[in-house]
């Protein structure tokens, strides 16, 4: 039991004890430096159930606390706060606990708790992935670790886009003026190819859209009346219609960017569990349309469409059917979603990883489902995210203006190799391994300075500023873990015996630091959080270097400190690995 959990129950039953009075929680933070105390209770919130003096109701706790939890040895209280002091045996005997538990701050899946499917990505199949895709692939990934490690089963997953008038510009504009390219006979990744020929398709439209307007057409019926676009349009319509021809062509230019997405993904380092594809669940959900019809939670209006009716939510009406029977996305989605979980009946909840301009779009189809009658519909979550910027402003696909993912990580790589070399700190590497490093530290810093914004967030993304060796960044925190290494190879004694000693204060922060750890992965994974994890494993990483420059560590006379120090050196070093893997971010052993 950590101290806070011990601490929250001693004040709940002193409220009882002193009050008669029940509170559902309490509230706590780090005691300010300038004050004596470990932990702190806020009293102001329990203000709600006993009216009174802050200071009077502090004091009454703080002596209930010390004469009934023995860790407890002094408090004080300043305003509305009380300030806790704990005794350092208690951390002493409570690091000599955790000190060899490799797996500490991870709760193993519980077998009677229900699993979570984690949906990222979802990229079209007519571009390559873009810094958009980025945000998006390690935030769902993170908090899928995140889930995992707070004790969830998590199934990751998936839905390409496959199908869709976009996809069919890339597939005519190919077919057009392609010539046969292919991935082998122009050495480019099969996702970048089909890309180049969306940007060609837009290109070519806009000078027939031009055309059309310079003979007296005005641009509204130019965009409809260009034969690019025509043609497009008939394409998908023979795809629905099975057309052998257009469906080869389809299924060879997926394919190669498949295997480009592949690529891609294995050198940002996420992975999947199960696929969907568009073209698979485009027409679901009409079935369960018309068993909503039948049950009063949809209603259809005189033209023969199919709506509902979300107006007591304080929303509007949703179209989920056309007048002509055709589906919506909506009626996609909730067909889907029915769809997974028939697929992985143990699933009870989903997290859906798609930006904040979807808000209103899941606002109402978790709603909908609801009224359906779906119990897992009550865990299923949003995650929304802001957009990243950079400082050439938007990223446009149809213009070919966007941030290619696999250029990005390249550009990240290389911007570290320009600073490591700057710094001049890799004599003795052999070249394979500096180019290692570089890409260690060139994603570590893309992935942290993503990841340590709240996911609401926009993001304005500046390549050279995250791979700054200094300040709340991935290879800042790199560093460190490299720097206890070092002190571990240089510990040429027997570190493994449990040894206790009267605690430094220094050390003493830093094993309240460590204390933080199961309690910060259960707050991420309650949040969707991985910001919760990045900022907890630089506050940790903050403490670590004032400890080492305040206290001696190899060069320490007595052999049982010198002991202790290493060993919980290792343990933040065990910290930062654990906390980092859930944030999908390697760490070197020298750097």
């Amino acid at each position: 039991m950590s101290i806070q959990t011990l601490i929250e129950t001693k004040v709940k039953e002193g409220f009882l004890a002193l009050y008669n009075i029940e509170i559902p929680s309490v509230e706590f933070q780090a005691t300010r430096k300038d004050f004596e105390g470990d932990i702190t209770v806020v009293v102001f919130p329990l203000l709600r159930y006993k009216k009174g003096n802050p200071v009077q109701i502090g004091n009454d706790l703080g002596a209930y606390l010390v004469e009934n939890v023995t860790e407890i040895t002094n408090f004080n209280v300043v305003k509305g706060f009380l300030n806790l002091v704990i005794e350092n045996s208690f951390y002493t005997d409570f690091f000599n606990k955790i000190a060899t538990d490799t797996t500490y701050g991870f709760i193993s899946p519980s077998a009677d708790d229900s699993s979570r499917m984690v949906e990222y990505s979802s990229p079209n199949t007519n571009k390559p992935l873009h810094l958009g895709h980025v945000r998006n692939v390690l935030l769902g990934y993170s908090v899928a670790e995140i889930l995992k490690a707070s004790g969830k089963k998590v199934y990751k997953t998936q839905i390409i886009n496959d199908r869709g008038i976009h996809i069919c510009k890339s597939m005519l504009a190919w077919q057009k003026f392609g010539e046969g390219e292919t991935p082998e006979s122009t050495g480019l990744k099969g996702d970048k190819l089909v890309g180049n020929y969306y940007v060609k398709f837009d290109q070519e439209y806009k000078k027939e859209i031009a055309t059309l307007i310079a003979s007296g057409i005005s641009e509204d019926d130019a965009k409809k009346q260009a034969p690019l676009f025509i043609e497009a349009q008939q394409m998908l319509r023979k795809w629905e219609a099975g057309d052998e021809q257009v469906v080869t062509l389809w299924e060879t230019m997926n394919s190669w960017v498949y295997k480009g997405f592949d690529v891609t993904y294995k050198s940002i380092g996420v992975d999947f569990d199960k696929l969907y594809y568009e073209s698979n669940t485009y027409l679901l959900g009409k079935d369960v349309i018309d068993e909503g019809l039948k049950s009063g939670v949809f209603f259809k209006k005189e033209d023969g469409s199919v709506w509902c009716d979300l107006t007591d939510e304080g929303l509007d009406e949703k179209l989920v059917l056309r007048s002509d029977g055709t589906a919506v996305y909506m009626t996609q989605d909730i067909g889907t979603a029915i769809q997974r979980s028939k697929d992985m009946p143990d699933v009870g909840g989903m997290v859906y990883t798609v930006g904040n301009e979807q808000d209103y779009h899941f606002k109402v189809l978790f709603l909908i489902l609801k009224k359906l009658g779906y119990s897992w519909a009550e865990q299923l979550h949003h995650l929304s995210y802001g957009m990243v910027d950079l400082p050439s402003g938007k990223m446009k696909s149809r213009e070919g203006t966007v941030v290619d993912a696999d250029d990005l990580m390249d550009e990240m790589t290389n911007t570290a190799r320009t600073i490591s070399q700057e710094l001049g700190k890799l004599e003795g590497y052999s070249d394979e391994d500096k180019e290692e490093l570089y890409r260690i530290i060139g994603l570590g810093a893309l992935k942290y300075f993503i990841l340590k914004v709240d996911p609401k967030k926009r993001i304005l993304f500046d390549p050279k500023a995250s791979v700054d060796f200094q300040g709340n960044t991935g290879p800042f925190i790199q560093y460190t873990y490299a720097r206890i290494q070092s002190i571990l190879r240089k510990a040429d004694f027997d570190s493994s015996k449990e040894v206790t000693i009267e605690l430094h204060a220094k050390e003493k922060e830093l094993i309240k630091q460590l204390e933080l750890y199961p309690e910060i992965i259960q707050q991420a994974a309650k949040n969707y959080s991985p910001a919760v994890i990045a900022n907890y494993t630089y506050e940790l990483v903050k403490e670590f270097n004032s400890f080492y420059q305040n206290v001696h560590i190899l060069g320490e006379e007595n052999q049982d400190k010198k002991v202790f120090r290493v060993q919980l050196s290792k343990k933040v070093a065990d910290t930062i690995k654990s906390a980092f893997g859930l944030l999908g971010i390697q760490v070197p052993e020298r750097m």
